[in-house]
């Protein structure tokens, strides 16, 4: 069901505006430890810094499937008619950013090369249309049964994909953590796959290969429309607090953990990118600290209701664009980031001391996300051509 066949979800644009600056506020805390070889962090207060604001908002991606989970899933018309409106919506602003970093990022006769195989590394948040792209191709499938599933076996597949999201911080301390990384055809580190449950140098295809990641999401998303009615305040923190904060010790530490067992008391502390591939382990969108922020989060932003005239003038033009500010603004984002970065100095050492960091990034996500939203509006009222550059 989508929003043009029932009443508007307000709740919905909300959380949609919220993961669209979370995004971005994620974005511009990667230059405080990524950088150099691949991973740098100048300073101790740095790495707090990166682990506060980047777990903060870590929910993000996982707002966006619950939110396309709530409104579509299961489908209510044919799994074609399903398709090929999301071909026009999502695949042809895709094809055309996609070629617009090409152009503008690295060399664009190997962009475009790459771009047989992959997204373009140097527009590394592409990867997040791929993913989504896999997501629609399994609502068709899953819709029937969607559509009669219980509450308890629907609680009974959540409990195994909750499951699932330990797996990740159980293969790294099964792998030996920080040097079990190696590098794939793309040239990225990954980790290497201690096997678990069936896998094996010939299997990669485990027990619960088919019901991690994203998947659970899109459950989830099936859950909170179908069986979470409308709750309380009271209730509503008494779940969404607890749940939130245990995400985030858990994302906070994990990644803080890391660094400083990289660093050894020394800073900066930085290396290959391997290393911030390490670092990041707790930050997976599959892993259970991020799975209880986003129920947090969703659960919070149920109870926004508020359609006034902020909501129709700003908040709803904004919604609409979220997807072409998600997939333009890192043409915006990076050179405020420079910007700030050359201005207030960095570190320490910055015109701010200790508060450097923090504003550095509060203010390049505040004003990136502003200007983008702002672009992204207007693109959108190009006649005819709007719908297909911002979708």
């Amino acid at each position: 069901m989508t929003e043009t066949s029932r009443a508007r979800e307000i709740w919905i644009d909300w959380m949609r505006v919220a993961a669209c600056f979370m995004v971005i506020v994620v974005h511009s805390t990667e230059p405080f430890y990524l950088g150099g070889d691949g991973s740098l962090i100048l300073t101790k207060t740095d790495a707090i810094w990166s682990s506060f604001f980047d777990s903060f908002v870590r929910a993000c991606v996982p707002l966006f499937i619950i939110a396309s989970s709530y409104l579509q899933f299961p489908l209510h018309y044919s799994a074609g008619e399903f398709l090929r409106r999301r071909a026009v919506r999502i695949l042809i602003p895709f094809a055309l950013w996609t070629v617009v970093y090409a152009l503008v990022w690295g060399e664009p006769v190997e962009n475009f090369k790459n771009l047989l195989m992959n997204f373009n590394y140097a527009s590394g948040h592409l990867w997040f249309v791929y993913m989504l792209i896999g997501v629609y191709m399994l609502m068709p499938l899953l819709s029937p049964w969607a559509e009669k599933v219980e509450k308890k076996e629907l609680q009974v597949y959540l409990g195994i994909w909750l499951f699932t999201t330990l797996i990740p911080l159980l293969r790294d301390w099964l792998s030996g953590g920080e040097f079990a990384v190696i590098y794939g055809p793309s040239g990225l580190p990954r980790q290497t796959l201690f096997p678990l449950w069936g896998e094996a140098s010939w299997n990669g295809y485990g027990t619960f290969y088919y019901i991690s990641g994203f998947i659970g999401y899109l459950l989830l998303g099936l859950y909170f429309r179908r069986f979470v009615g409308e709750l309380s305040w009271k209730k509503t923190l008494a779940i969404a607090i607890p749940s939130y904060l245990a995400g985030f010790a858990i994302s906070f530490g994990g990644f803080l953990r890391r660094v400083l067992e990289t660093a050894e008391g020394t800073f900066p502390v930085g290396g290959l990118v391997e290393k911030a591939v390490w670092w990041e382990t707790t930050w997976c969108n599959d892993t259970i600290g991020v799975v209880l922020m986003t129920v947090a989060w969703v659960l919070i932003f149920k109870k926004f209701k508020s359609e006034g005239k902020f909501y129709s003038k700003v908040l709803l033009p904004v919604s609409k664009a979220s997807y072409g500010i998600y997939l333009s603004h890192l043409l915006i984002l990076v050179p405020v980031c420079g910007w700030f970065r050359s201005h207030l100095g960095l570190g320490l050492d910055g015109c701010l001391g200790i508060w450097t960091t923090p504003v550095q990034i509060m203010a390049s996500a505040i004003i990136g996300f502003t200007c983008t939203a702002i672009v992204s509006i207007l693109l959108q009222k190009i006649p005819k051509a709007g719908k297909y550059i911002i979708g």
